[in-house]
């Protein structure tokens, strides 16, 4: 937090939601709990028009849970190489896209019928990516370390709740 961030209240309600949010999934005892808390509280956290909790199925991507302003995938599964949810698992990396219609990784037929114009996805689970945490937004938007350290900052909480719920 910065010396600016403490006068900002949307900031401040966001960091509340966070750490409520992370509160909650680190007692989260079964996946569905894990998806209704993410759904709960992600598209407030990050100020989002969508969010979507997606699970590594073997070779696949399960787009397992979603609240968006418009549907998206939820239900359906994609081969982890033609997707960008793939692709932050495959690479543990986090993508910042600010124009989906500008990045080769998004496979842009299948957006074009979506309301998402820029994401954020994250992956989530230390080692091997078990899941990762999108934010989508209806307007290309240039984002900002805050909204990135939101999204990264949730999805490591979502992998520890993942890890520790398969383990029970």
């Amino acid at each position: 937090m910065t010396s600016q961030d403490i006068y900002d209240p949307a900031y401040l309600t966001r960091q509340k939601l966070l750490e409520a949010a992370e509160d909650r999934l680190a007692t989260a005892e079964s996946l569905g709990e894990i998806m209704y808390i993410v759904r709960g509280s992600a598209r407030a956290i990050f100020d989002a028009d969508g969010v979507t909790f997606v699970l590594r199925d073997g070779n696949q991507c399960h787009y397992a849970d979603e609240d968006a302003i418009g549907p998206l995938w939820k239900g359906q599964r994609f081969p982890m190489q033609t997707c960008i949810s793939g692709w932050c698992m495959l690479n543990r990396q986090t993508a910042v896209i600010a124009d989906i219609f500008e990045d080769e990784r998004i496979p842009h037929d299948v957006y074009r019928r979506t309301f998402v114009k820029s994401l954020i996805m994250a992956p989530a689970g230390s080692g091997t990516a078990v899941a990762a945490i999108g934010a989508y937004w209806d307007h290309q938007r240039q984002h900002s370390q805050r909204d990135v350290d939101f999204v990264e900052a949730l999805a490591r909480a979502v992998g520890e709740a993942v890890l520790k719920s398969r383990a029970a």
